[in-house]
């Protein structure tokens, strides 16, 4: 379904561990596009690519993300798990040649989430969090919703990351905030 080359290339450039859960997120991806009715294919690039910016090695990402003429908030700067959302997204442009918004918004998104999610974003980022190899309180939970209610699944999931990220005294991006609230004035509202 995808290229080899993407295979090939992918393994080397962020290790066969990385390579391994991108490659539980594309079939876990996969299966969630299935059941919603969303382009198999994208949703297959998508979910291998969305972690192409967790590059291995002693990368300088605050660097990178410079020269690709990135421009990180405060949050990111800080927490540099967050950096290879965007980072990826360039990434998956300049080395994969992915010209379609809809995967680049996918991979961009996919750790911090954002109000008004497409489809594909919604099936990337709880993809990432439900794929085989994941586990942590509350994710069988997840998983189940995932096929229900994708909505309500992403807000568990968000609530979930939330508290991990308070226990750890780390900031809490902007985006991942509005969109928790946007997904709960939506089920607010039913």
């Amino acid at each position: 379904m995808v290229d080899k080359w993407i295979h090939e290339k992918l393994k080397k450039s962020i290790g066969i561990e990385r390579y391994n859960h991108s490659v539980g997120v594309m079939n876990t991806s996969i299966e969630l596009a299935a059941h919603y009715g969303y382009p198999i294919e994208k949703a297959a690039i998508a979910g291998l690519l969305h972690d192409c910016g967790k590059l291995q090695g002693q990368i300088n990402l605050l660097k990178m993300a410079e020269e690709f003429g990135i421009i990180l908030d405060n949050v990111m700067t800080r927490n540099k798990e967050l950096i290879h959302g965007p980072l990826g997204k360039e990434i998956a442009k300049r080395e994969y040649n992915i010209n379609d918004e809809e995967i680049l918004d996918a991979i961009r998104f996919h750790t911090t989430g954002r109000k008004n999610m497409g489809l594909l974003e919604k099936i990337i980022y709880i993809g990432d969090l439900i794929e085989p190899g994941r586990n942590f309180p509350g994710v069988e939970e997840i998983r189940r919703e995932a096929f229900i209610d994708i909505d309500n699944s992403i807000l568990l999931a968000m609530d979930n990351t939330i508290k991990y990220i308070i226990d750890r005294g780390n900031l809490i991006h902007l985006d991942t905030v509005e969109a928790r609230n946007y997904f709960l004035n939506l089920k607010n509202m039913e």
